[in-house]
């Protein structure tokens, strides 16, 4: 079912926002996420059997099997593409919100920070592209991806449009700024004028530009270019977040009324198009795209819907929130991946703000864990350092521990049964998911004999196994093929690049995460 024609129904229909410029196509109503038709997801080579394998006849599809190796649980941190706690090095104010006398050694500080499986940056385009032509991605940012690549660390990367805590100097390139119209935001009402004081004692953000502009568009279209050049299928990069409308990027400009557009259509329009660029760019790297309610009427629900249906992934800005963004996260497509952005306080944790024995942080965590996410960041608002994050590790050890070792998938081959069939050695594997999302892609599973040949190989269903679920999967071995001694091993497939996944399960497994297939089930009598 496509969106257009979902939006032609009856319930839709009803549902649709009428504005004073006329009706909105793609500004729908809040929509069950759990029951949308989104598609099948991403496409699956080489699907395997996944059953179901009755033994009995009349409708026996395979021999009489048995259970000849299971696997358990870890507590471990398993490292694996597509899941894990994100330190942020820049975020709403660039390196002035590092609180170090020596920036550079506490860049290399959050970069080591042990719980951090990923860094994430955020600067300005003025910052990555001060002039036409050619990126030019200033010191701390080199630093900082050195710095992750001797040190193991993965990347996720955003370029603002709107930074409206930089006070220093705007986000837009001065070659774009000086050629674009600009438009100036209006408060909504008194009551909003102190929640965006800050907003309007900061020149550069108090307008927006014409993103429809001609001009505008064009030196967008070559930064997405070259963006993706540098970053398209990095195996450094684990995501880009989606340029989207307003502050930060988040889809918004909060308290104010008005957008830079003349009506919705020319604003929706506009962002599906600029979503349409990054598609065509980034055809091998996840975009992140904010569930952001659609507060400033510039068509954030169809670019969340396209998102998804292109099989990239979403996120958000804070756990506590908005309902309709606790339903996109936790009701998304399995094989969708989610980052949740929720600040711990930018102070030393304090044990009087606990109440009923949780404090504020140990409540955000359960939360995060709640709606399922792959990523969460380590991130203290506007006071970034390793020393804050450390403190708040040193005082609630459990829960940090906890979300660290079960956010996002974990995958393992739980049950193991053989069986022969007409010369043929057969496997079913039953996996299983520890973690708390899908796998967010495609999970390709091979086994190997002891040598490193390949004897069989295939997928699951995309986002399959689901968390407390087993996945059946049937491998047909060559014939004269003995089953112990193989190796089972699984890659994660997303946007057609192809990333080692090691299996998140007690027993030992081999350098490479792989595991050797020998009998250990021992049945007490």
């Amino acid at each position: 079912m496509q969106r257009r024609d979902f939006l032609k129904s009856g319930i839709a229909a009803a549902g649709a926002l009428s504005l004073s410029t006329g009706q909105a196509p793609g500004m729908v109503r809040a929509h069950d996420w759990g029951k949308y038709d989104f598609g099948s997801g991403p496409e699956v080579r080489d699907r395997l059997n996944q059953g179901p394998f009755p033994q009995y006849p009349p409708d026996a599809a395979i021999p009489g099997d048995e259970v000849v190796m299971t696997t358990t649980p870890t507590d471990a941190v398993v490292s694996n593409y597509g899941r894990g706690l994100v330190t942020y090095v820049t975020a709403d104010m660039g390196t002035d919100e590092i609180k170090s006398p020596d920036v550079n050694q506490e860049i290399e500080r959050l970069v080591k920070f042990p719980l951090g499986e990923l860094i994430y940056l955020r600067p300005t385009w003025r910052e990555v592209q001060p002039r036409p032509g050619r990126l030019e991605m200033p010191e701390y940012l080199k630093l900082a991806f050195d710095l992750a690549k001797k040190n193991r660390k993965r990347v996720g990367l955003r370029v603002q449009m709107s930074a409206p805590d930089y006070f220093h100097e705007a986000a837009l390139p001065d070659f774009v700024l000086n050629k674009v119209p600009k438009v100036d935001l209006v408060m909504s009402a008194k009551e909003d004028r102190k929640a965006g004081q800050r907003f309007l004692d900061n020149p550069h953000s108090r307008y927006q530009p014409r993103f429809d502009d001609p001009y505008f568009q064009q030196c967008f279209k070559e930064l997405v270019g070259l963006l993706a050049a540098e970053f398209n299928g990095n195996l450094q990069v684990e995501f880009i977040d989606t340029f989207m409308y307003g502050f930060w990027g988040e889809g918004h400009t909060w308290p104010f009324a008005n957008n830079p557009f003349p009506d919705y259509q020319t604003a929706e329009r506009t962002w599906v198009q600029m979503l349409e660029v990054q598609l065509d760019s980034f055809t091998k790297t996840p975009l992140l795209t904010n569930t952001q309610p659609d507060y400033s009427r510039v068509g954030n629900s169809e670019v969340l819907d396209r998102t998804v249906r292109s099989n990239n992934w979403i996120r958000s800005d804070t756990i506590f929130i908005e309902n309709e963004q606790i339903e996109a996260l936790s009701n998304r497509p399995p094989w969708i991946g989610a980052l949740l952005e929720q600040a711990l306080p930018g102070k030393p944790p304090t044990p009087t703000t606990a109440h009923e024995g949780i404090s504020p942080a140990e409540n955000m965590i359960a939360h995060v864990m709640d709606i399922g996410a792959n990523y969460w960041s380590l991130w203290n608002f506007h006071q970034i350092s390793a020393k804050n994050l450390e403190s708040y590790y040193e005082a609630y050890p459990v829960w940090f521990d906890r979300i660290n070792s079960r956010i996002g998938y974990k995958v393992r081959p739980s049950f193991i049964w053989s069986y022969a069939d007409a010369g043929n050695v057969g496997l079913i594997v039953g996996f299983a998911n520890d973690g708390i999302a899908g796998v967010p892609g495609v999970l390709r599973v091979t086994v190997e004999g002891d040598d490193g040949k390949k004897l069989a190989s295939g997928c699951l269903d995309a986002g399959y196994p689901l968390p407390g679920k087993i996945r059946q999967a049937q491998f047909v071995l060559p014939a004269g093929t003995k089953w112990q001694g193989a190796k089972l091993k699984a890659e994660i497939e997303v946007k057609g690049m192809s990333y080692p996944v090691r299996w998140a399960c007690h027993q030992t497994l081999n350098e490479d995460g792989s595991l050797t297939l020998r009998p250990n089930l021992r049945q007490e009598v």
